[in-house]
C-alpha cells in the first residue's frame, strides 16, 4: 500500500514541477567529485562557505562573466530541485526515529533531510535543524517565495528551528514528524504549521538567474545526534 502511495506521489509530484518549470524536469546526474577531477581556475576553496565549495566542485560556479554563471545555474535549478524532491518522496512511510538516519533505522526530521541531500546532490548538511537553518551560503526564502526543494523550519519545541522538512510544491513539504509517525506530506496552511513556521533556506543552486558567491566552502560533516520533534 505504502509502495503504491508512493508511486503515486512522485508521479503527481513530476508533473507539477514539470509544469511550474516550464519544463520537463528529468533529473540530470551530478558529475562525480575526485581527487583528479581538474579544480576551476581561479575559484579558490579554502577558508570560505560549504555550499560554496560543493557548488564549484559540482561545476555550478566558475570564474566566467556574471551573466553566464548566472545562466548556467537556471539551466541545473529545476533539474537539481526535481531530484531532491523526488528523491526524498522515496521515503514516504519510514517511521520516525529519534537520532535515525537511514531507511533502515528509521529517521528524525533533521536526519531525514540530511540524508536525502546526501544521496541526491552529494551535499552532507549538518545534523542538527537549527544547523541546517544556520549552515553558511544557505539563502533565506520568504514563505511566499517557497520553491520545491527548499528546507521548511519550525518551532514544534519552543524553540527556533526544532523541526524541519522539505518544500516539495503546493504549499506542502515532506517531513518526519515524531514518534509513532512516518515519514509523511503536510499542508503548510494547516494552523498547526502557520503558527510555528520559522522561516525557510534554499540552496543557491536553486535559485534561478541568481548570481553566486565567487568563493567556495567545504562539505560540512557533523554527526552529533537530532533533538526530539513536537510535530502532531
Amino acid at each position: 500500500m505504502l509502495i503504491r502511495r508512493a508511486h503515486s506521489w512522485r508521479l503527481l509530484l513530476a508533473a507539477a514541477l514539470a509544469f511550474g518549470a516550464g519544463q520537463v524536469a528529468q533529473a540530470q546526474p551530478l558529475p562525480a567529485t575526485s581527487a583528479s577531477a581538474p579544480a576551476l581556475a581561479g575559484a579558490p576553496t579554502e577558508g570560505v562557505d560549504p555550499v560554496s565549495r560543493f557548488l564549484t566542485e559540482r561545476g555550478l560556479i566558475n570564474t566566467r562573466p556574471v551573466v553566464e554563471a548566472a545562466q548556467q545555474v537556471k539551466d541545473k535549478a529545476a533539474n537539481l530541485a526535481s531530484e531532491l524532491v523526488l528523491s526524498a518522496m522515496n521515503f514516504l512511510g519510514v517511521p520516525y526515529r529519534m537520532g535515525g538516519t537511514s531507511r533502515e533505522s528509521g529517521f528524525d526530521c533533521s536526519g531525514f533531510t540530511r540524508h536525502v541531500f546526501e544521496n541526491s546532490l552529494g551535499l552532507i548538511l549538518p545534523r542538527r535543524a537549527a544547523e541546517q537553518a544556520n549552515m553558511p551560503g544557505m539563502l533565506q526564502v520568504n514563505q511566499a517565495e517557497l520553491k520545491p526543494g527548499d528546507l521548511v523550519f519550525f518551532n514544534t519545541l519552543r524553540h527556533t528551528f526544532s523541526h524541519v522538512g522539505i518544500y516539495i510544491g503546493d504549499n506542502k513539504f515532506i517531513h518526519s514528524p515524531r514518534a509513532g509517525g512516518v515519514v509523511r506530506v503536510e499542508d503548510m496552511r494547516m494552523a498547526y504549521w502557520q503558527q510555528r513556521f520559522d522561516g525557510a533556506r534554499r540552496l543557491p543552486a536553486f535559485n534561478k538567474g541568481q548570481a553566486l558567491p565567487p568563493n567556495l566552502g567545504t562539505i560540512v560533516r557533523n554527526g552529533a545526534p537530532g533533538t526530539a520533534e513536537g510535530a502532531p
